[in-house]
């Protein structure tokens, strides 16, 4: 039999909320009920439980707390031995089905109305979702729930037993940090089956687990995990945790000689590393953005989101800012980050999904960035104003203000900084930044005028607190011209033999066009609409797919070759040794939608000396 529980909506829970985080434990005592006026239940699902049964619940509830010293107080461990044996009872005694347990709404019932003095007493003076269960990987009770549904193994003696191996915070790198593994009772159970075998001596546990995640999670798109016999799964997973604690053991014993990208995640991959360098010309111009520049020694922090390939964060690094923490939706992004920067945090997940009480060390870092998906005017396009890519426009200015970094830097399309039509977003923005103490400015800069062979014109949003922003100037365009699309390419098109390389390279005499890296809902890899495809055709290249291979000897002398996803690679001035991660589409569309490094270092730099003056 399962239960349907009331629901208490968002609009009668946050008052609740609001006035009981004032309240005394016995105060909030006298506000407990099995019952709430503004309650309300789904139609169908099972049937609603009654209040005889959500007494017994909270009797359950009370036994436990007062274990763990409940009213008058506690300390870690209690609390800690409080988490594991109310999960096991919620679990196991509310008769509620995944459906139901997935509703914020019903865990608000339970934290406002049910047991409210237990809520307020384990989170005294709680953020909202640890209540409102806006999260529920943070709710008081929900979190919990989902803890025992993930590892209960139903045919052994003690079902909950798997709850006691982990830790809440290295639990929450397996299911809220990592929701593409931890959405799977299956494999939850079987990473705890093997990690509780390991032997950790020696070794930062947190560490170890987060490289074991990391790749399990490059095994993700080749094995289905979930179609695996138990025993096998277990014998896989052993493989991957021995590469980890010896990876560890290793860069432990010879840090010196740890590196990216060897052992079973390079075996798996379908990995493109752009081998091919600029010519010497190129090489030598000492563009202002250039990464070998010199860099003052005092270094910054920064929040990276919509991060991508990690093409603007890498540029951010030439430029003195390095990351505790990336975050970008799309695995084989993630993936590619981990391939180049291992010791980079990233999580893999929507950023309007994540909060900074996920990761405290996100709050107040000196620097929150980037490159946004594109927002339209849907005055132009005739689409609602709450598209998904306008969506995480604002998800982003939201968590800009709750972690409150001294700088802001958002890039976007043009229209964004100039249009008419994105005025409304302009304001929205400058009202959201000024109200948390901001000064802010939007500039145009095309990634030509900083030394890299593309036409690529992108919108910023560089906003600073004072005395910051007194202090910041924009970036001036280098005095040298950019290399041509000749001069980028022309190693890689004359390498395996091609008779018309050279006559090619002399006409590819100017920089390229934007690359178009397009999105999930067009199709596969090209050089973009009809008129981008003019453009490169004027360059010599067939823009309608992509190459698997540069032109070789039988290619012919005056044909028009496909660029590879190398060769997009240096038209983005992305460094030969960066490694893409998935197949030729995925790759190639992290390409497209990266800022040039270059580029990024220039603002970087900018934001930088602001900071640093």
């Amino acid at each position: 039999m399962s239960y349907l529980y009331p629901r208490l909506l968002a609009e009668q829970a946050r008052p609740l909320f609001d006035e009981y985080r004032h309240l005394t434990t016995v105060e909030l005592a006298g506000r407990v009920s099995s019952t709430h006026e503004s309650a309300v239940y789904v139609a169908t699902g099972g049937d609603r439980v009654s209040a005889h049964r959500l007494q017994e619940l909270r009797t359950g509830v009370l036994d436990l707390a007062r274990s763990a010293g409940f009213p008058d107080g506690s300390d870690r461990a209690r609390n800690a031995e409080f988490d594991l044996r109310l999960a096991a009872l919620l679990h196991g005694e509310m008769g509620m089905v995944p459906a139901e347990a997935a509703s914020r709404d019903v865990w608000a019932f339970l934290a406002l109305v049910l047991l409210p003095d237990v809520a307020f007493w384990r989170y005294p003076q709680p953020p909202g979702d640890r209540v409102l269960g806006t999260d529920l990987t943070r709710h008081v009770f929900g979190r919990l729930w989902w803890r025992a549904q993930l590892v209960r193994s139903s045919d052994a003696p003690e079902p909950y037993s798997a709850l006691e191996i982990l830790g809440e915070a290295a639990f929450d790198q397996i299911y809220a940090r990592r929701a593409a593994l931890g959405g799977s009772p299956h494999m939850v159970r079987a990473i705890l089956r093997v990690w509780k075998d390991l032997d950790l001596s020696g070794l930062n546990e947190r560490e170890t687990l987060r490289d074991f995640l990391k790749r399990l999670l490059r095994l993700a798109p080749f094995v289905l995990f979930d179609g695996i016999e138990e025993r096998a799964l277990d014998e896989e997973l052993r493989a991957v945790a021995k590469e980890s604690v010896d990876a560890q053991r290793s860069a432990h014993a010879n840090p010196e000689d740890h590196s990216p990208g060897t052992g079973r995640d390079a075996d798996r991959s379908s990995v493109t590393v752009a081998r091919s360098p600029l010519t010497a010309s190129v090489e030598q111009r000492p563009a202002p953005s250039d990464p070998t520049a010199h860099v003052e020694s005092r270094r910054f922090s920064s929040v990276e989101v919509c991060a991508g390939s990690g093409a603007q964060a890498l540029g951010l690094e030439h430029a003195g800012f390095d990351p505790v923490l990336l975050i970008d939706s799309k695995a084989d992004a993630c993936f590619t980050i981990d391939l180049n920067r291992p010791g980079w945090d990233v999580i893999c997940m929507d950023v309007a999904d994540f909060h900074p009480n996920m990761r405290p060390e996100a709050r107040g870092v000196d620097l929150v960035s980037g490159g946004l998906p594109r927002v339209k005017s849907s005055a132009t396009t005739g689409r609602s104003e709450d598209t998904e890519e306008r969506g995480v426009l604002r998800a982003v200015i939201g968590l800009v203000r709750e972690i409150a970094p001294k700088g802001v830097l958002l890039e976007n399309v043009p229209d964004l900084v100039e249009s008419p039509a994105f005025e409304v977003d302009r304001s929205w923005i400058e009202a959201e930044l000024g109200s948390a103490g901001y000064r802010w400015s939007w500039q145009v800069l095309n990634a030509s005028d900083f030394g890299v062979p593309q036409n690529r014109s992108s919108g910023f949003l560089v906003a600073l607190k004072e005395p910051y922003f007194s202090r910041f100037a924009w970036p001036e365009r280098s005095t040298l011209p950019p290399p041509t699309v000749g001069q980028a390419l022309g190693p890689s098109m004359s390498a395996d033999g091609w008779p018309g390389a050279e006559r090619w390279i002399k006409g590819a005499d100017r920089v390229a066009p934007a690359l178009v890296g397009g999105s999930d809902r067009r199709g596969g890899a090209d050089l973009g609409p009809t008129g981008s495809k003019k453009a490169w055709a004027s360059l010599g290249v067939n823009g309608n797919s992509l190459g698997d291979a540069p032109p070789d000897a039988t290619f012919p002398a005056d044909g028009q070759p496909r660029l590879t996803v190398d060769q997009a690679a240096r038209i983005q001035a992305i460094p030969a040794d960066w490694r893409f991660f998935g197949g030729k589409t995925s790759r190639y569309r992290q390409i497209g939608h990266a800022m040039p490094p270059p580029l990024a270092t220039a603002v970087g730099q900018a934001v930088a000396a602001a900071l640093r003056s």
